[in-house]
């Protein structure tokens, strides 16, 4: 219950710095009404998220010194939700500032919009410039619109229960035991992992969106078939829209973007990257994730600002006709690797975890492959749903399948629902786990 107070202190803070930023005359008044939002919003994010992270962090630097350094530890649960709501009034407090919009006199509309119950937990970040109009909306029952949301929402339920908590199963068994666990297990586990954490926080977002299109509101997509993109930066256009969004707007344009040179407009894309991996979770591993990212970033923009052998390739029609393939596995593959450390306990066991991948694979026998295909909750079932989620990717990539269907006959669709409530019943986990995302 106490936690609630720290969301209606988030909302009251930024109720009142929005409209003292409007009101303010000179720019070091509305500069001081900004920073008392961002220190509120970021001063309570860092206490219950990151303070026992750096203290521990602090504390082992300096005894490595032997420097006895005792800073308190205080052991806090970590809020749910909060690196959301946080970020999601941060937004709106900034665009007050930056003049994309005006501030909201209202007080229960802009509680609605840091509140907002289907996307409160674990987004899709929303802008106030896109939702808090939608409040003022008078809403009427629609049913094409009802049963959209409906249909979303059960795709979601599908893709949690169904495939991600399946997958968890093989992800949790080879990611507990690192040392004994063979390079091949490993091996298939981080490629159960990507595409778990794919179903279950799209899932998320799905229900999310299903549920605020059923009251008449629209949130904005998080999800773009991420796992066909031909590059990194690809990728981020497509995961997690919102957050990668909320960088590029709130942090990597105000930090000058490209516009200050080469060597800048690195420096800004390594310090988003890296700020993105410490939003995600207080542990190295998540930075290691987060500056594997921005290395391949970077390397990406050094490699295609180069013009080296560029010219020959695009002559080349056979390797021009195979390029969009390779791009896309070789990106699937530097994605997988980097979700290693995102899923380790440790930066002990992601570094294990790494090595016997690369030694197991390179020594395979029968045996290994036997003594995989006869365990319980079969790996042959895991790569089933592997390539339905990922073929289904593919398709998507070209083919509206959302738009197909609802043109398909009434017959169809609700035989679609029956199979979709049918497969839930009967293949899926239907335990409580929670979704990955709600830890962050």
């Amino acid at each position: 219950m106490e936690y609630v107070l720290l969301i209606i202190f988030s909302t009251v803070v930024d109720y009142v710095a929005g409209i003292q930023i409007e009101r303010s005359a000179t720019k070091k008044r509305r500069r001081l009404f900004l920073g008392m939002s961002l220190v509120a919003n970021l001063g309570l994010l860092f206490f219950f998220k990151y303070y026992d992270f750096f203290s521990e962090s602090v504390r082992t630097l300096f005894n490595q010194f032997n420097i006895c350094v005792d800073l308190p530890v205080f052991n806090a649960l970590l809020p749910v939700g909060i690196s959301f709501y946080t970020f999601q009034t941060l937004s709106y407090t900034l665009d007050v500032y930056m003049g994309k919009r005006n501030a909201e006199r209202h007080q229960g509309i802009f509680a609605l919009y840091v509140a907002f119950f289907p996307q409160l937990v674990a987004g899709p970040i929303e802008r106030s410039t896109h939702l808090m109009p939608q409040f003022r909306r008078i809403v009427r029952f629609d049913y094409d619109r009802v049963v959209s949301g409906l249909r979303l929402m059960l795709w979601g339920f599908v893709k949690k229960i169904v495939i991600a908590d399946r997958l968890a199963w093989g992800v949790e068994n080879a990611y507990l035991r690192p040392e004994s666990a063979t390079g091949l297990e490993l091996s298939i586990a981080t490629l159960f992992f990507a595409v778990q954490i794919f179903c279950d926080f799209s899932a998320y977002s799905d229900i999310a969106i299903g549920v605020a299109r059923i009251l008449g509101f629209d949130l904005m997509k998080n999800f773009r078939q991420p796992y066909t993109a031909r590059s990194v930066s690809e990728f981020w256009r497509r995961w997690h829209i919102s957050l990668s969004t909320w960088f590029k707007d709130y942090v990597y344009i105000p930090m000058g973007g490209n516009r200050n040179g080469r060597w800048r407009a690195y420096f800004n894309l390594a310090v988003v990257f890296l700020l993105s991996g410490l939003w995600h979770g207080a542990s190295w591993t998540f930075v290691v994730w987060g500056a594997l990212h921005a290395f391949y970033m970077l390397a990406e923009r050094v490699l295609s600002e180069s013009r080296i052998g560029k010219r020959r390739f695009e002559n080349n029609r056979w390797l021009s006709g195979l390029a969009p393939c390779v791009q896309v596995v070789f990106t699937f593959v530097l994605v997988c690797y980097a979700w290693i450390f995102f899923r380790a306990s440790s930066f002990h066991d992601a570094w294990v975890i790494s090595k016997r991948m690369g030694a197991g694979l390179l020594h395979l026998d029968r045996s290994v492959w036997e003594q995989l295909l006869h365990q319980p909750n079969s790996v042959l079932f895991g790569f089933v749903l592997v390539l339905f989620v990922l073929g289904v990717q593919l398709v998507q990539r070209w083919v509206d399948l959302g738009a197909l269907f609802e043109k398909s006959p009434l017959f169809i669709r609700w035989g679609a629902y029956y199979m979709g409530v049918l497969v839930i019943l009967l293949l899926g986990v239907l335990e409580n786990d929670q979704f990955i995302y709600f830890q962050f």
